[in-house]
């Protein structure tokens, strides 16, 4: 198995700007591959772009507005019942493929990069009604536990 490069020893940050719209860059090495991920947190949407060999190929659409009428528009985010449980994906987050993805595995896999960080950002704020676009642009959609968790702690950083 090849020796995996965590993201943080090797990340970037930029700093963010805050006009027109907040957006904040972090790149980073995950498994010899350099790995940007970009947020840009528009009044109406939050784009998130994770790029590895400078493209984006596939994008994916998550609703985060709780539309329960029981819940007044906020996530109940669940206590975790086991040791993993808490870094699993909310169940009630739907994931949309809007364009690319048609790849075998791409789909899949971006949705589930889409729907786990759409749970961070409302772990976050449980109240955030803006939705989530996400443009992946992954080397390969093998997936790989530790280029999993790899990029996801570079989203976390630019969250």
């Amino acid at each position: 198995m090849a020796s995996t490069n965590h993201a943080a020893p090797n990340s970037i940050e930029e700093p963010e700007t805050p006009f027109p719209a907040t957006t904040k860059r972090v790149i980073g090495t995950v498994k010899g591959v350099s790995t940007a991920v970009t947020t840009i947190s528009f009044a109406s949407t939050i784009l998130i772009t994770i790029s590895q060999n400078d493209r984006v190929s596939h994008w994916v659409h998550v609703p985060t507005e709780n539309t329960n009428p029981v819940a007044n528009g906020y996530h109940s985010i669940p206590d975790a019942v086991g040791d993993n449980d808490g870094l699993l994906p909310l169940t009630n987050l739907t994931a949309t493929s809007l364009l690319g993805g048609r790849v075998p595995g791409h789909e899949t896999i971006g949705q589930l990069y889409a729907r786990q960080i759409a749970s961070a950002i409302l772990t976050k704020t449980p109240n955030e009604k803006r939705p989530l676009v996400v443009g992946l642009g992954l080397a390969t959609a093998e997936p790989d536990r530790d280029v999993y968790f790899a990029i996801i702690d570079l989203v976390l950083q630019c969250l």
